[in-house]
């Protein structure tokens, strides 16, 4: 079965206050206007996602709910995984490969450098650093998510900021 996965990183953040953690930063102006970019990109392409599953930072948070607004999607839907924050490649995978059968298609909004990562593991292609708000689409043959360690897939779209 052919399955789409959306890897998108946070739009624009601020720059961090001082003694402000990391964890906390949120979009600037230009990121969430990024982000209603990102998601009518998605929609034009795609038109739709099953699931979305976000980073609970704040500026992941804000991404992936300006996102879903662009492709109808309900905000209470969105799944937020304590374990995307600044995750690595293999965590992501080990959560996406958790997911439900009747998904096919799915957004992810992290953080770099392991969406990054993740992307160049399952495309087998050394795509660019994902730039703020950025996506890579890509197409899997997968019976099951449970299958995604062992498989790679096709960049089907890109998107960059204009």
């Amino acid at each position: 079965m052919q399955r789409l996965l959306v890897i998108c990183r946070h739009a624009e953040p601020n720059d961090p206050f001082p003694l402000q953690p990391d964890f906390e930063r949120e979009l600037t102006k230009n990121g969430q206007h990024q982000a209603r970019l990102t998601g009518k990109w998605l929609r034009d392409t795609f038109q739709k996602v099953d699931s979305i599953l976000s980073s609970p930072a704040p500026r992941a948070g804000l991404t992936a709910r300006l996102v879903a607004q662009k492709l109808y999607f309900d905000e209470e839907r969105i799944e937020y995984v304590p374990d995307f924050y600044n995750a690595r490649e293999s965590v992501l995978v080990n959560i996406l490969a958790k997911l439900p059968d009747n998904v096919t298609r799915v957004l992810v909004v992290g953080h770099n450098p392991g969406i990054t990562s993740l992307s160049r593991t399952l495309t087998g292609e050394h795509v660019g650093y994902l730039e703020p708000s950025g996506a890579y689409a890509i197409k899997l043959e997968l019976a099951t998510w449970k299958e995604l360690h062992v498989t790679s897939g096709k960049l089907e779209a890109e998107f960059t900021q204009p």
